[in-house]
């Protein structure tokens, strides 16, 4: 594992440097952990389930959709009904992500709290 806080590390720091911007880069956003955390928890959900689970915009639902299917993440299925039906599913590469999301979880918690006790010290 590469240490980014090493001082003579070159190329391996810009390697990692470059896979955690892209880490990043699938995750962030104020809709995208809770949309995953809904498929990946609840299984398959329609477009509408969706929107009214996150209590989302239709209009910024479909975009971030659309970003977690192109990243692999989520999958699209176009269901022939009448009227047509859209389900989105969380692809097994998403459940990945979960380690990745427990870590964020317990550095944040950690975070606010030493946030907190630190702003109730001064």
């Amino acid at each position: 594992m590469v240490n980014l806080l090493q001082a003579d590390c070159k190329t391996d720091c810009k390697k990692a440097q470059a896979a955690v911007q892209d880490t990043l880069y699938v995750v962030n956003g104020k809709w995208k952990m809770g949309l995953l955390s809904i498929l990946i928890n609840s299984g398959t959900k329609r477009f509408g389930e969706l929107v009214r689970e996150a209590e989302i915009s239709p209009r910024i639902l479909s975009k971030e959709l659309q970003e977690l299917e192109m990243n692999l993440l989520v999958t699209r299925k176009v269901c022939d009904t009448k009227p047509v039906t859209v389900e989105y599913s969380a692809t097994p590469y998403s459940k990945s992500l979960m380690e990745v999301i427990d870590a964020m979880v317990r550095w944040g918690t950690r975070h606010r709290e030493m946030v907190a006790a630190a702003a109730a010290n001064s």
